[in-house]
């Protein structure tokens, strides 16, 4: 593992924002989050793309390869139990 923070690492608004979006798609009656549920949100989300990016990162070196590739996350997510994405 190569991070050395534990901050999170995507920018808050942005990802307010994505999330406000993605909510009111699914559900428009959705309209407000506590603080500490879009924290949790963005731990949990942040947790798993790094675990994704881990995990594509092993197959890769299995292939004998050290660039990412779009097969090794199909790779990684199938291997992991995540399935096909929406």
């Amino acid at each position: 593992m190569y991070q050395k923070s534990v901050n999170l690492l995507i920018p808050a608004a942005p990802f307010v924002r994505l999330v406000r979006e993605i909510s009111f798609a699914l559900s428009p009656d959705i309209t407000r989050w506590t603080g500490e549920a879009l924290i949790a949100l963005q731990e949990a989300a942040e947790d798993f793309v790094v675990h994704l990016m881990e995990d594509a990162m092993l197959c890769a070196f299995h292939a004998k390869r050290v660039t990412l590739m779009k097969k090794d996350f199909e790779l990684a997510r199938r291997l992991g139990g995540k399935g096909q994405i929406w």
